[in-house]
């Protein structure tokens, strides 16, 4: 059991590396640390703006007609 618990300690410290590191960019440059935060969100906003254009086109390809139940109009 002790080494289970190892292991998950070792998983999180090797998943948590890039997070660390930009802990310590902050302490040395907040303007960098910022940066890479707005990145993110910069891409995040691109692949959202992305996936609406691709939802809206199937939605237009999309036939109305049918529906799943005959109540449902």
């Amino acid at each position: 059991m002790e080494t289970l618990i190892d292991g998950i300690v070792a998983l999180f410290e090797l998943i948590l590396i890039p997070f660390e590191a930009l802990r310590e960019l902050e302490d040395t440059s907040w303007f960098a640390a910022n940066a890479v935060s707005w990145l993110c969100i910069l891409i995040l906003c691109v692949a959202v703006v992305y996936w609406m254009r691709k939802l809206k086109e199937f939605d237009k390809d999309e036939d109305k007609t049918q529906t799943g139940h005959s109540f449902l109009g």
